[in-house]
């Protein structure tokens, strides 16, 4: 009898060929690119069952596996966009990006900008984790930054917070309307989980261009596609089916799962 298929490996293979089936042009599958389909319903309610069962049998707190600097064996492999052409990105990057700013809006009491140098006031925390990516590949990196949770305490969420967006710089396509930028959601679960952070640096140096400098999203638990490079705002928003296809983020809306828990 063949071993059984890890659950890490699965879940990448599964997300994988739901992504890919949208744009093989085959009819079988034509509703995964429908978002009104009743079947694709039946596969986003299992989604959500694969989350409550994770987080119940995992607690929400478990921690990531970490590792040490002799784990380090080769660079993280950058991945999607690993350098933006977006006019706003390009005038930052040319001058160190001395001028980046980060907004925190939404559903909060206290909106808050902060500077790269504000986020580097904050409490710093490292953490040497796995990188897992649904096309397969896995590499191990140190990330350093500040932890979301931190930020978050600065703008007090309301009531109403259940999600955070991820408002990010690079371009992925042009659509009808104009420019469609890559973003991502997590909810407030993920966003105050205590190695959910907002890197800043990589293997002990400022965070690479190719990896989603000035600022990326880290939450170690779930799959690369969740982790948001080049991020440029957030918003915390109450529900996300009214941003973009309404699916909760880029890849969501091309038929990824929104829940890529590892």
């Amino acid at each position: 009898m063949s071993p059984p298929i890890p659950r890490r490996r699965l879940l990448r293979l599964g997300l994988a060929g739901l992504g890919a089936l949208p744009l093989a042009g085959c009819k079988t599958f034509d509703f995964l690119a429908d978002p009104n389909d009743p079947t694709r319903d039946v596969l986003v309610s299992a989604n959500r069952l694969t989350k409550e069962v994770q987080r119940s049998l995992q607690g929400r707190r478990a921690l990531a596996t970490e590792y040490t600097m002799a784990d380090l064996r080769q660079g993280q492999k950058p991945n999607g966009t690993t350098d933006p052409q977006d006019p706003a990105y390009l005038a930052l990057k040319a001058q160190g990006f001395r001028d980046y700013r980060l907004s925190v809006t939404g559903a909060v009491a206290r909106p808050v900008t902060f500077s790269l140098a504000d986020l580097h006031a904050l409490p710093q925390q490292s953490q040497i984790t796995r990188h897992d990516c649904v096309e397969g590949w896995s590499a191990i990196a140190k990330w350093s930054g500040v932890r979301l949770a931190h930020v978050l305490t600065r703008v007090q969420p309301t009531a109403q917070a259940r999600f955070l967006m991820f408002e990010c710089f690079d371009t992925m396509e042009q659509g009808l309307s104009g420019a469609v930028k890559y973003y991502e959601t997590i909810d407030m679960v993920d966003a105050l989980h205590p190695q959910t952070i907002l890197a800043v640096g990589m293997n002990d140096q400022p965070l690479p261009v190719a990896n989603g400098a000035p600022v990326r999203l880290r939450v170690e638990r779930q799959l690369g596609y969740k982790m948001a490079k080049y991020v440029r705002a957030i918003h915390v928003i109450p529900d996300f089916r009214q941003i973009e296809g309404g699916r909760g983020g880029y890849w969501e809306d091309r038929g990824y799962a929104w829940y890529a828990g590892i």
